[in-house]
C-alpha cells in the first residue's frame, strides 16, 4: 500500500519560488520591463525574479527580454483577481545578461 502523499502534485509556491518580487501592477508599459531589467542585473545568475503585471503588454516585452538579455523564462501564467488580469513571469537570470547603468 502506498501513501498518496507521495504522489501528490508538486506544491504550487515551490513551482514559483522567487529571490526577489517585482510588484508591476498598475504599472504601464514599458515601466515594467525597465524595472524587471534593472533588477535582474543586480541579481546573481540562476537566481529568480516574479513578475506580476496588469499592462497587457507585458506579456509581449517580458518574453522579449529574456531572449534579449539571455535569461530563462522559467514559468509564465495569466490569472485573473478581482476581474483584473494578472501576469506572473517567473525569471532565472542567465550569465550574459546586458547590464543596467
Amino acid at each position: 500500500m502506498t501513501d498518496d502523499a507521495d504522489h501528490a502534485a508538486p506544491d504550487e509556491s515551490a513551482l514559483w519560488r522567487a529571490d526577489r518580487m517585482l510588484d508591476a501592477r498598475g504599472i504601464a508599459c514599458p515601466l515594467p520591463v525597465l524595472k524587471a531589467r534593472k533588477l535582474l542585473a543586480g541579481m546573481a545568475r540562476d537566481s529568480r525574479l516574479l513578475v506580476e503585471a496588469t499592462d497587457p503588454m507585458a506579456a509581449i516585452d517580458i518574453p522579449h527580454l529574456c531572449q534579449q538579455d539571455g535569461h530563462r523564462l522559467v514559468l509564465q501564467e495569466r490569472l485573473e483577481e478581482g476581474g483584473r488580469l494578472i501576469l506572473r513571469f517567473l525569471i532565472e537570470r542567465g550569465a550574459s545578461a546586458a547590464q543596467a547603468d
